[in-house]
């Protein structure tokens, strides 16, 4: 039987789905060998104070889809370089690190995700769904830095980059109810979950908790991508899950959509009045007026960075 829920154009759909119902289909979507190992080979060579750029280039080429992005940040307008770089050695030496770290995670997943994509019963924006992931990876790990939240791991990235999977699991596991979120025109991201329960029972922040949880990732992690929305009710690491909150908030005022939902446009300041910037930052001072000019610079070299990815 089908009930009238309140959403936005009072569209007819489905009663939600019970814990069994959700938690069955859950169980059901492949697991991804990608988010339990996070690239360990390189990812361990590039955390090692004695790690050698050829060493890190010689596991590189053997990832030609991360070969192939590392050559494309490198030689981005964002880089500046008069020369074209083609070796793989010289592009380790110019990104850094860090920014290695970033490519080798976000690859995998990206690369394995394309599986669970591939059932979709219509066609959705994964592009779009990336960029902002993306983003907000790059954009969490800059408000910690603002903070006294710092990580030397990447967890700070990691939570940005799949604080979305949910969607993903979604497509996958509950294809014709995900048509019906993605049909309404929402005001916030907010919305996006309430209308999510009405009709599945769970929104996209709990069934990618749930689903990184069977993959066994750090408690950090699997509390910032279930309290990403609303980071004043989490237990624990509530400060992860503001940042990605906020994060989230100025990637889409940037204009990198969130992916499938069809939302308003971002107001300049929102994302002041949310929770998680109240948690990080709380009141107006010098501090915060710094961390404001900070990611607005890394706001300016999103596109270059996206560009290398897609």
């Amino acid at each position: 039987m089908s009930v009238a829920l309140s959403n936005p154009t009072n569209t007819v759909v489905a009663a939600p789905l019970t814990e069994d119902q959700i938690r069955h289909r859950l169980e059901g979507c492949p697991k991804l060998a990608s988010l339990q190992s996070i690239n360990k080979a390189l990812g361990e060579l590039v955390n090692s104070e004695q790690s050698l750029n050829s060493q890190i280039a010689e596991i590189i080429r053997r990832d030609p889809s991360l070969a192939s992005r590392v050559l494309r940040l490198v030689n981005s307008v964002y880089f500046g370089l008069s020369v074209t770089i083609n070796n793989i050695e010289e592009a380790v030496f110019f990104l850094g690190l860090r920014q290695l770290r970033e490519l080798a995670m976000a690859t995998p997943v990206i690369e394995e995700l394309n599986n669970l994509e591939s059932v979709a019963s219509s066609p959705l924006p994964w592009k779009d769904l990336w960029s902002h992931s993306i983003s907000t990876g790059i954009l969490t790990r800059e408000i910690l830095a603002t903070t006294l939240d710092s990580r030397d791991d990447d967890t700070d990235y990691l939570v940005g980059l799949l604080h979305n999977v949910g969607k993903i699991v979604m497509a996958y596991a509950f294809p014709q109810e995900l048509t019906t979120v993605v049909g309404q025109s929402l005001e916030t991201p907010a919305d996006v979950c309430r209308l999510e329960r009405e009709v599945i029972g769970w929104d996209h922040a709990q069934i990618g908790a749930y689903y990184l949880e069977r993959h066994r990732l750090a408690e950090e992690i699997t509390f910032a991508v279930r309290y990403h929305n609303e980071p004043e009710k989490a237990p624990r690491h509530r400060r992860f899950a503001a940042a990605v909150q906020v994060a989230d908030y100025l990637v889409r005022h940037a204009g990198i959509p969130g992916g499938f939902e069809n939302i308003q446009p971002i107001a300049d300041e929102a994302w002041v009045q949310l929770s998680g910037w109240k948690i990080l930052y709380g009141a107006e001072d010098t501090d915060t007026r710094l961390a404001r000019a900070s990611l607005a610079n890394v706001l300016q070299r999103l596109p270059q960075v996206l560009g290398s990815l897609f």
